[in-house]
């Protein structure tokens, strides 16, 4: 199958300017926001060194400090049935940090995943080897299929990039409101400094809480009413529940020892886990989207963001991920197959499916949004030192 970088050239924001790559890690201008320094380094490294690393203790002193909070999570919780809540997808992330709460801290986590309809073959077993093998009881949310899949044609009909956002923003209010509904006041998320220090830049990814803009697309674009898909705002889970209910989002990878050679090898040992090709990769969708629409369309490679957080987090040779990076992320051999099985699974065809393909590019910033509010909040997270993440 084609790319269609060739012909939109002039569309796409990776060649609006003079092609540069970072001489640290492999982060380039189909970042259309990166910005280089004298020696060639880009905003990325240099905001990791700044702002990330010098706050960073993912060893013995982390620990401690991760200690302190699990006594409170425990003490807080010891009259409920859950002293806290953990969102299963059968990744790396969710999958490690499950197996520390329990093993190492005695944590008593709600443990819940939500199918969105795109689970695969190994997210399904990665998910039942983890549960059974720490013998856990597993809460499943299930997504109404016809509402997901007709968001999820209005957003291929948009034209932008973030195409994943239906299923992530499933995930993200799925996930509030158990906690909500259970009165648990911890969330564990697996989001970590030590393979995600570099985040996908805002013209690949846009904010998935962004209600303005889901709105503004499910209502130019969508054709059956969502009754039951759940929908949060950014100001119900940043404020109401965080200030008002007490919710409190704790990232516990982030004061651990963590690798994702160290994750892998622990879960393939101790559970019988199967690792993905990818990072991302348990759901068929993000497979297709993040392999290949996101680079053939748009010339957005998100293995540049995992492969360059790997980089500065020591765990992964440039070398390395250039020559990764030199063969793409899906199979040419089975591509085909895919984006048939993509199109089916979405009740369409897929002539249909490439008509989408071939539109003509858009990004949040054609239609109606929040940008503003959710720039100016992070600006005042870092000016607190609250939010220590590399720039989007």
């Amino acid at each position: 199958m084609a790319s269609a970088g060739a012909w939109r050239e002039s569309e796409n924001p990776k060649f609006m300017r003079e092609y540069q790559i970072c001489a640290n890690c492999v982060m380039d201008t189909s970042d259309a926001r990166i910005v280089f320094d004298e020696n060639g380094v880009c905003d990325h490294c240099l905001g990791f060194k700044k702002h990330v690393e010098p706050n960073w203790h993912p060893d013995a002193t982390g620990e401690r400090m991760f200690e302190d909070v699990v006594r409170k999570i425990k003490q807080d919780g010891k009259n409920q049935e859950f002293d806290c809540i953990l969102g299963m997808s059968g990744g790396l992330d969710s999958s490690f940090l499950l197996h520390k709460a329990v093993k190492d801290f005695g944590l008593r986590p709600l443990v819940f995943h939500v199918d969105g309809g795109w689970n695969s073959d190994i997210a399904v077993n990665n998910i039942e080897v983890m549960v059974d093998g720490l013998g856990l009881e597993l809460y499943t949310e299930v997504i109404n299929w016809n509402e997901m899949r007709d968001f999820q044609l209005a957003f291929f009909k948009s034209g932008v990039p973030h195409i994943d956002v239906p299923q992530d923003h499933a995930f993200v209010a799925t996930l509030y409101d158990f906690a909500d509904k259970y009165k648990i006041k911890y969330i564990l998320n697996g989001g970590n400094i030590s393979t995600e220090c570099v985040r996908n830049p805002l013209d690949w990814l846009c904010y998935g809480t962004d209600m303005r803009q889901l709105n503004d697309i499910k209502r130019k674009f969508g054709t059956v009413e969502m009754k039951t898909y759940p929908f949060s705002s950014v100001l119900r889970h940043k404020l109401y529940l965080r200030y008002i209910r007490g919710v409190q989002v704790v990232k516990p990878l982030d004061w651990l020892p963590y690798t994702k050679e160290l994750a892998r090898k622990t879960l393939v040992e101790t559970y019988g886990w199967k690792p993905y090709p990818q990072k991302h990769f348990e759901s068929r969708f993000t497979r297709f989207y993040e392999g290949y629409w996101l680079p053939e369309r748009f010339g957005f490679d998100t293995r540049r963001v995992q492969f360059s957080s790997l980089i500065l987090t020591g765990q992964m040779q440039r070398a390395e991920a250039l020559e990764a990076l030199s063969r793409p992320a899906y199979d040419p051999e089975t591509i085909e197959h895919e984006f048939d099985y993509i199109a089916r699974k979405l009740g369409i065809t897929s002539v249909e499916l490439r008509g989408y393909f071939d539109m003509p590019l858009k990004s949040f910033r054609d239609y109606k949004n929040q940008y503003w509010m959710f720039e100016l909040g992070a600006k005042a997270l870092q000016a607190i030192g609250v939010e220590k993440a590399v720039k989007r």
